[in-house]
């Protein structure tokens, strides 16, 4: 039976938050759909204090921004989006159209389809999200998307030149710097000079993630959002830095940040809880990691390897780091989670800001129906169908003339019948009983 040494605030003590959220954001769409550019700029100036000629950055803004980053820099964007195409390249290689004769004459297929034109939001509030531009638009660009869009808020009053860099050298076609739900509302709804998209990608906070969800059905969107989760799986092969460390990685995201560390050594979870105390006092960012590890964090201990395989997918958290004895035990049993990072060589901080793999992953339970952000988001697997002989039509026409009567759907039963009739040959006299049958 799991036993938790140190437990999370409710759900119920969230909802309030989440209500106060919805409500916020549900103005905002509101106002921005009626109001376009002007109800955008206005928002703008309220949260960000920017207000430009134009949101969008022209060649010669690009070109300035690029100017003021660093070749080391330049060359460390350069080698993640590197990684991170040539996953997606081999991710897109193994989703091939189809086409086969089921039957004969009959020929069935479907064809893997880009979306036509995309909105990437990057986050840049108080961290700079330089990672995120790579995620989306170059896998964007990699699944054959035509045109992209990408928006990231401006940065000490002014396009973060990092991110700008980011975006350009991974495709994008156009660069907004322009922030927070006004930028997702732009996107998706169009106004008089920000053409509307057909998907919305990307990471935000929970104003953002909230739009997305609001937006959602007018346009497509990778998933659905919420705040950085980390689960680590760890047994006494690992010490407790290396565990503290890794929780605390993460919780420095945001204060609302799940940090759950899930172990079958309660000497190790003791020790490390009293790790990350330690660490907390010389963190840099534990003005945040510590309010997410009061609220957040989560200590759990279990009797077995299974039962930790059965919490883990209880929990079915966004990123879960494994560093046990034998960590494809976990690879091979686990069912529910964002990403996998096995063994104590890697960590959540390789998959978010470099290895190859994407970071856009689900929260809030929905690793129990969905992966992340990949390639394939962003191809709509399209079907067709088509009948070359005279022979194949009437025999199917034949089948289909019945089960439509069958529902009671005569029109339908007649678009079978008349091909039976003009393609049967011999078999007239079914075609003539059926459509009696149909009148």
């Amino acid at each position: 039976m799991p036993r938790h040494l140190k437990t999370a605030r409710s759900i119920e003590e969230r909802a309030d938050a989440d209500a106060q959220v919805r409500a916020t954001v549900e103005t905002i769409l509101r106002e921005i759909e009626n109001g376009g550019d002007a109800a955008v700029r206005s928002y703008s100036e309220r949260f960000d204090k920017w207000s430009p000629a134009s949101f969008k950055l022209s060649e010669q803004d690009i070109e300035a921004a690029l100017s003021k980053v660093s070749k080391s820099d330049l060359d460390d964007i350069r080698f993640a989006q590197a990684q991170v195409r040539n996953f997606a390249e081999k991710q897109r290689a193994c989703i091939t159209d189809l086409e086969v004769e089921t039957l004969p004459g009959v020929i069935l297929g479907h064809r893997n389809v880009p979306v036509e034109r995309v909105g990437c939001y990057v986050p840049g509030g108080k961290y700079p999200m330089v990672a995120s531009a790579h995620m989306s638009v170059v896998t964007a660009k990699v699944a054959g998307v035509k045109s992209v869009v990408a928006a990231a808020p401006p940065f000490h009053n002014g396009p973060h030149p990092a991110i700008v860099a980011a975006m350009h050298l991974a495709g994008a076609d156009e660069i907004l710097v322009l922030g927070g739900v006004q930028a997702v509302a732009a996107m998706a709804l169009g106004t008089e000079t920000v053409l509307p998209v057909d998907m919305l990608v990307g990471p935000g906070n929970a104003f953002v993630a909230e739009a997305k969800r609001q937006l959602y059905g007018r346009v497509g969107i990778d998933l659905f959002a919420g705040p950085t989760e980390t689960l680590v799986i760890a047994d006494d092969t690992v010490d407790a830095e290396i565990c503290a460390t890794d929780l605390l990685g993460q919780a420095e995201h945001g204060p609302t940040s799940p940090a759950v560390l899930l172990t079958n050594s309660e000497k190790l979870a003791r020790a490390t809880m009293a790790e990350i105390e330690r660490l907390l006092k010389i963190l840099p960012t534990s003005e945040i990691a510590s309010v997410s590890w009061r609220d957040f964090g989560e200590v759990i201990v279990c009797d077995s390897v299974d039962e930790m395989v059965a919490e883990a997918d209880r929990i079915a958290s966004e990123h879960v780091q494994v560093m046990t004895a034998d960590p494809d035990y976990f690879l091979n049993n686990i069912r529910n989670y964002g990403a996998l990072f096995l063994g104590p060589r890697t960590n959540v901080a390789y998959g978010d800001k470099v290895i190859g793999t994407n970071h856009t992953l689900p929260t809030k339970k929905a690793a129990r129906y969905t992966g992340g952000l990949w390639v394939g988001k962003f191809l709509k697997t399209c079907t067709y169908q088509k009948v070359t002989s005279d022979t194949a039509s009437a025999e199917v026409g034949e089948y289909c003339s019945r089960l439509c009567v069958l529902e009671g759907f005569l029109g339908h039963a007649e678009q079978a019948n008349v091909r039976v009739r003009r393609y049967g040959g011999g078999n007239v006299e079914y075609a003539t009983a059926a459509a009696r049958k149909v009148g």
